[in-house]
Parts: C-alpha cells; sequence; structure tokens
C-alpha cells in the first residue's frame, strides 16, 4: 500500500473552515487522505514516498460539471457561423462518426482535462438533445474506456433526444442506417448504467439526460412529455442515476418540477434569465445549478448564480466544452464568473474568489451526489490533488492562494495531479503516449469532415491542407 506525502506546500483545502495552510503536510495511503494540516503538525513516515510542495499551491482536483464529449474534435471547425457549427456537430455525431472518432475524441478531451487539473467531468454523450449517441452502447463504453487509460473521472450523461421520435442515424461502421425510438435509448442507457456506473472506484459513472421543454413546447403535447418524464424517472430510480439537462432557460426550471423530474439527485445547466418560480423550484427540490459563464448562452442570457446562491440553492460551474471559443481550462471559467456577475451589478465585491473555486470543488462535488468522498483535501476523502507551479511572473508574489488561483491562474500553471491516490501528471508529464493522441485525433477529425462533405468549413477557417 503506497503512502505519498505532499511536503511544504500551500494548501486550498475547501473543508468546512475553508483553510488556507501555509508550509502544509498531506498524506496519502493508498487512494484515501490521511492527514491535512501544517507541517509541524504532522509527522511523515519514513517510507513515504515524498512530493516537493515548495512553490506550489496545492488544492483539490476540479471539477467540471457540464461538458459535451464529441466537441473536442469539432471545435476547430467553428467560425462566425455558429448555425453551420451545430448543423456540422449534428451532421457527423448521427452520420459520420465511427468508433475511431468517439475514441479519439476521448482521449483528446479526456488529456485535455487532466492538464488542466480536472479529476472529475460531466460529459454529454454528444453535442446535444437532437443527437445523443445513445443508438448502442458502443461510444458510450469507448468514452468510459478512454477515462480509465487516462487516469481521471468522467460522469457520462447519456440520454434521450428532443421529441419527435423516430430519430434517423447511421450506424457506427457506417453500414447501415438506423431509425431510433425512445424506447430504444432508454435501453442503452439502462445498459450503460449496469456496465459503468461506478465513478469512485472504476472512475465512471452515468448520468441520465432528457432535454429541456419550454412551456410554449410542453403545451403542445403535454401528456406526451409527462409519459417520457415518468419513464426516465423510472429508469433514473431503478439505476440510482444522477440526472442532468441542458440548457434552462425562462420558465422551464418550474416546469420540469410540475413534471416530476426534479431533485436532490438533479442538476441543470445553464438556467438563464430564470424567472421567481423557476428559482423557487430549484431551492424546493433541491437541485443543483451548473452556470457556464462562457457559454453562448450566458451571452443570450444571464445565469442568476449569486442570487441563487443567496437563496440556498447549490452552484456549480461548468465549461460548457469544447466549442469555438472555449475549453478546458476552469481558471478561465472561474475569472470569466467572476467577471461577468461583476459586470452586471456594476459591483467588485460581488463574487469573491473563494466562491468560484468552490463552485468547481466541494459544490461541484455535491451536485454529483459526492460531497462525501470528492471536492476538498479532507482526511478520509478521495486523493483527487492538484497542484500549481506557482513560482512564475503572472502568480507573483507569492501571496493570497485564493486570489493567485481564481484570477490569475491557468491550466498550463498545472504541475501536478493525483487522481484516486495514483499520480497522473508530475512536472507536466504523463505517462500517455500523447503525440499518438493528438496525431489520431487530427486524423479522426479529417475522416469525419470528408464523409459529413465539410471540408469548406476547414477551408474556411484556415485549414484547408
Amino acid at each position: 500500500m503506497t503512502t505519498r506525502a505532499i511536503t511544504n506546500t500551500t494548501a486550498i483545502t475547501m473543508d468546512p473552515a475553508r483553510r488556507v495552510i501555509e508550509n502544509a503536510t498531506i498524506l496519502m495511503e493508498a487512494d484515501r487522505i490521511t492527514a491535512v494540516g501544517p507541517a509541524s503538525e504532522i509527522s511523515v513516515p519514513i517510507e513515504a514516498e515524498r512530493i516537493a510542495g515548495e512553490d506550489m499551491i496545492t488544492l483539490p482536483g476540479l471539477i467540471d460539471s457540464h461538458a459535451h464529449a464529441g466537441h473536442g474534435l469539432t471545435r476547430n471547425l467553428g467560425g462566425g457561423d455558429g448555425d453551420a457549427w451545430f448543423q456540422a456537430c449534428e451532421d457527423i455525431y448521427t452520420r459520420g462518426s465511427t468508433p475511431g472518432f468517439w475514441q479519439a475524441e476521448a482521449r483528446l478531451s479526456g488529456l485535455e482535462r487532466l492538464k488542466a487539473g480536472i479529476t472529475t467531468c460531466t460529459m454529454l454523450l454528444g453535442g446535444g438533445a437532437d443527437h445523443y449517441r445513445t443508438d448502442t452502447t458502443e461510444a458510450g463504453d469507448l468514452h468510459c474506456a478512454a477515462t480509465r487509460e487516462i487516469g481521471i473521472r468522467t460522469m457520462l450523461a447519456v440520454g434521450l433526444n428532443r421529441r419527435p421520435f423516430p430519430k434517423r442515424y447511421t450506424s457506427l461502421d457506417l453500414a447501415r442506417d438506423i431509425t431510433l425510438s425512445f424506447e430504444d435509448q432508454m435501453a442503452v442507457c439502462g445498459e450503460l448504467a449496469q456496465k459503468h456506473n461506478d465513478l469512485l472506484e472504476s472512475r465512471t459513472g452515468i448520468c441520465l439526460i432528457m432535454p429541456v421543454y419550454s412551456p410554449a413546447e410542453s403545451a403542445q403535447d403535454p401528456d406526451e412529455i409527462r409519459r417520457m418524464c415518468d419513464a426516465a424517472m423510472a429508469l433514473r430510480e431503478k439505476h440510482g442515476l444522477r440526472f442532468t439537462q441542458d440548457g434552462h432557460r425562462d420558465g422551464s426550471i418550474a416546469l420540469a418540477e410540475s413534471f416530476g423530474i426534479l431533485g436532490p439527485w438533479a442538476y441543470l445547466s445553464h438556467s438563464v434569465d430564470l424567472t421567481a418560480e423557476d428559482m423557487e423550484a430549484a431551492k424546493r427540490s433541491g437541485a443543483s445549478i451548473v452556470h457556464n459563464p462562457s457559454a453562448i448562452m450566458s451571452v443570450l442570457g444571464r445565469c442568476p448564480a449569486p442570487e441563487l446562491r443567496e437563496m440556498g440553492v447549490n452552484v456549480a460551474l461548468g465549461s460548457d466544452a469544447a466549442a469555438p471559443d472555449r475549453g478546458y481550462d476552469m481558471f478561465r471559467h472561474m475569472a470569466q464568473c467572476l467577471h461577468y456577475h461583476r459586470r452586471h451589478f456594476r459591483d467588485p465585491e460581488v463574487m469573491m474568489p473563494l466562491d468560484v473555486l468552490e463552485m468547481c470543488t466541494i459544490d461541484a462535488a455535491k451536485a454529483i451526489g459526492l460531497e462525501g468522498e470528492l471536492g476538498s483535501l479532507e482526511v478520509g476523502k478521495k486523493a483527487d490533488i492538484v497542484m500549481l507551479d506557482r513560482r512564475k511572473p503572472h502568480l507573483y508574489p507569492p501571496m493570497m492562494p485564493l486570489t493567485t488561483v481564481a484570477q490569475f491562474a491557468n491550466a498550463a500553471d498545472v504541475d501536478t495531479v493525483i487522481v484516486n491516490g495514483e499520480i497522473r501528471m508530475q512536472n507536466r508529464r504523463t505517462a500517455l503516449d500523447e503525440g499518438a493522441i493528438l496525431d489520431a485525433a487530427a486524423q479522426e477529425l479529417q475522416e469525419a469532415v470528408a464523409r459529413c462533405d465539410l471540408t469548406h468549413l476547414l477551408a474556411e477557417n484556415g485549414a484547408a491542407g
């Protein structure tokens, strides 16, 4: 059983007291943290493997609560035409993707997250509610295998397309057309839940996702939507799954509560331009909100994250990555969150560095139901730990570590990443064949673009070969 010790570090614990400890020691035994505190109070066993923490800020592994599988390969197809990019994603995901595409994308996105200090991430298996890749378990199986290979944790959101059904896909071997029903997708989601739902030990979890419906859409066929909601909740309860949704706004949370799909096991992304009824429904149900301050929806509307937190609603932070204008750098999204709300209120103190750090550590862990296991440096919790090299001009002088992390750091400052007590990156070096991951990603995108006759998008974005 391996014992490791991080010594002489500045530790941002995110524990209940929100301690920041200078000259701290953190002990790990196997996959658990066994001690956190000032070096003067902790004795390091002679057999422990020491990890030097001088000039490092050490914090819990970051948690990204909302992102999209698939987009890691397609984001560079985006230019100024967002509609064209979304259509390209749908074309590739539903009719032009192969097992190689989904494997390469999962490896690429996983590598980017690892090198950005994200140890846990919720990934939607597809670009949105019109093209979740749940016709078979294959894409999900490949994503989960890549997660284990990279060494991080992924909560894979698998689910149900927007009505009306049936939906048309091309099989992943490109050999036949598929007509996909709601019941087909439900069955595949159940299979994936049986195979991969163990986020703590196997590092892959499954949560269920279904489309957000607006009050206007619901009015067209409320009985059918209610039938689908009831079926989804029965599946969620059967397998003990979390539940997430992508794109709440303007009355849709209150509507979701009326359909019986909200509870403390739910976390709802974007959530812009909410009504008072929406906010009360979130509070009443115990659902968490995922704020994506860098996303297009946060340009078109506003998530009232500070107000929700003031009400007692749990709010996590998500990248909504990847996309033509954003990646998995949670440090960027923390800083963006601060500026977003300070500008809205014209108040430089409306949110503070500790607030946004909570939103991508302990509060994000609560959103996925694992605040007792992840999200802080505490005795007994999983040893998911990130170390930032602060000996850089943009992070100096070495003081005010909360401000340093939330307002000045970036993904490239991540030096060491530990997941489940295992060192997955140190000195920014991994045991992965990073070159092969990058080369496969480039090749798979080129082939998908050719299959879908989208080469004009490469030329328009300066990537013509």
